[in-house]
């Protein structure tokens, strides 16, 4: 049975990876910790056994490395022999993979996040609609906190709607870098996952804009009228409906 030391500050040089790891860490994701570490700090310890070899964290000491970090904060491993190191390694990336996501209560999380100006992406996840077609059949979704917006009737610029800090950041990087157009063009379009909507400022400026522009910004999905307590996470069903689908479940 193996224990585990305090945590300890070790130098980035004296860690020493294994060569054999068969997780890929690739750019999008490295970005994400580097992201993560800056805005939570590097809160989650890596493993290292006492010859400084790193058991659990590679990913996130690439992304220290990136940031320009001298130590990271590490917890020493005793009693592992080399084949349980080894196959711990393993089971550290791959047991992670096997948990399932409740996508209802992730959409729930990112909303209230995204409510208060929180940069979702720190999170790993993209807002996104919820198709309940996709939940098993047994999972019938209702009763869900959906986060409701009052209007507070003071008048709200266009411009206190979103932030676009993080995407002017990458569109300067795209702009800047050597490669072609076509991928500039595509990872423009990507970085503008990167703007954040307060969603509370956009209800205010919903409450007091034209028709046609709520209508405009209700097809964009930035409000989602509630009727009865419907479950509205880009399209909206109505309750009676998932009760209906239920009871004819119960009766085949």
């Amino acid at each position: 049975m193996a224990s585990l030391g305090e945590i300890t500050r070790v130098k980035l040089s004296d860690i020493r990876p294994y060569e054999k790891n068969a997780k890929i860490h690739g750019r999008e994701q490295l970005e994400k910790l580097k992201g993560s570490i800056q805005e939570f700090g590097f809160v989650n310890p890596c493993l290292i056994d006492r010859d400084y070899n790193l058991i659990a964290g590679h990913g996130r000491v690439m992304a220290a490395e990136e940031l320009g970090m001298e130590t990271v904060p590490c917890v020493f491993v005793e009693g592992l022999t080399d084949e349980q190191r080894r196959a711990y390694i393993l089971a550290d990336n791959k047991l992670a993979e096997l948990a399932e996501w409740d996508d209802v209560l992730v959409a729930s999380e990112l909303a209230e996040l995204a409510e208060v100006g929180f940069d979702i992406s720190l999170t790993g996840f993209e807002m996104q609609a919820v198709d309940l077609e996709d939940v098993e059949d047994e999972k019938y979704v209702k009763n869900v906190d959906i986060p409701h917006y009052e209007p507070s009737g003071e008048p709200v610029s266009i411009l206190d709607c979103y932030d676009l800090d993080k995407y002017e950041d990458l569109l300067v990087g795209i702009g800047e870098a050597d490669i072609t157009d076509a991928e500039k063009e595509f990872l423009m379009y990507a970085a503008s996952r990167h703007i954040v909507f307060n969603y509370k400022k956009i209800a205010d400026y919903y409450a007091s804009a034209t028709p046609e522009m709520q209508r405009l910004m209700e097809d964009s999905a930035l409000v989602i009228i509630d009727v009865n307590d419907a479950i509205a996470k880009g399209f909206a069903r109505l309750q009676s409906y998932l009760d209906e689908i239920e009871e004819r479940e119960h009766e085949d």
